[in-house]
């Protein structure tokens, strides 16, 4: 079990997005559930662009999602409140050695959204599987943040997916994982509901601007917000809330000790949602799981510091995924 801080001498600059790659359809796809529109290249990656293209028909509702480059296959999910998003500057760096998934979670950015939809971890943790079902990818890299790690864990340990290595970034797996706001939408959840919209904007602006250690300027905050405005997206923004339950991240933490894949735990050593004694937490029931700490960065890790999770993820899974041909 090997715990490391992050030095000047582990620091590398965000790379720029990759442009030109050209995203191919997985060898096992069923086009009758997949769309992938036709398209070529990376997902935009800009804050006003970013843009996922295909769409995969699960029994939860359409997922949005995309691919970059070429290699062992690498499965990007993100957490809340955001969504693929999040992965814009590190998915470029990834994919110069690996074939990168990113996702939107059912009820998240482009994923189909409606009233009486199931978003909870357990139903996410099930239509990721079916997702890599439908891929047909054997033994994939996965990458989980904050619920996304619960969701990974979960396809993992309870859908029984499998896995050749598996990463956490600043990721849920372990009760109480609720911040403080949370907590109180939680308590008054009618009130928020119904809250103008103008107000329930600025509660969202103010609550993601404590995921992070430095400063969002305005058009990333902007593109994170936006799945969220709206009538229909402040009805989404709850609907998840209302649907977390302690008992589904409970149920994982008495698996853990049973994961036999490496494991690799990224956490910014600012995150002021998750603070690090939790990730030590994590490394303890998690078998030769390994910790990095990753300096000047929040719980949005691959928002406050891209350079330094592409470079440590590709280091991890270039040393634990078997190469494929490009």
């Amino acid at each position: 079990m090997s715990t490391r801080r992050m030095t000047s001498f582990d620091r590398l600059e965000p790379r720029r997005p990759v442009g030109s790659t050209a995203l191919r359809l997985p060898g096992k796809l069923d086009r009758s559930s997949v769309n992938d529109g036709g398209h070529q290249g990376a997902p935009a990656s800009s804050a006003s662009a970013w843009k996922l293209r295909r769409r995969a028909a699960l029994s939860g509702g359409a997922v949005a999602w995309d691919r970059i480059g070429d290699g062992a296959p690498v499965v990007l999910v993100h957490g809340t409140p955001s969504c693929s998003y999040l992965w814009r500057s590190v998915a470029p760096s990834l994919a110069e050695r690996f074939s990168v998934y990113v996702i939107d979670l059912l009820g998240y950015g482009e994923s189909e959204r409606r009233e009486g939809q199931d978003v909870s971890i357990t139903s996410q943790g099930q239509l990721l599987a079916e997702l890599l079902d439908l891929w047909g990818l054997d033994a994939p890299g996965l990458v989980g943040h904050d619920v996304g790690g619960a969701v990974v864990l979960r396809a993992h340990l309870v859908e029984r997916q499998a896995a050749r290595a598996i990463a956490l970034v600043d990721s849920v797996a372990l009760n109480p994982w609720n911040t403080p706001t949370t907590l109180h939408i939680r308590t008054h959840l009618d009130a928020y509901k119904t809250m103008p919209s103008h107000i329930y904007e600025e509660v969202v602006k103010a609550h993601l601007r404590t995921a992070v250690h430095r400063p969002l300027d305005e058009p990333t905050l902007a593109a994170y917000v936006r799945p969220w405005l709206g009538e229909d997206g402040q009805a989404a923004y709850f609907r998840k809330i209302e649907q977390w339950m302690d008992e589904d991240v409970g149920a994982l933490e008495q698996l853990l000790p049973s994961i036999e894949v490496p494991v690799c735990i990224l956490w910014g050593e600012e995150d002021r949602w998750l603070q690090t004694s939790i990730a030590r937490r994590l490394q303890a029931l998690i078998p030769d799981a390994e910790l990095t700490v990753i300096p000047n960065a929040g719980h949005f890790a691959p928002e406050d510091a891209p350079g330094d999770v592409a470079r440590q993820l590709t280091d991890f899974f270039g040393r634990h995924l078997a190469e494929v041909p490009r």
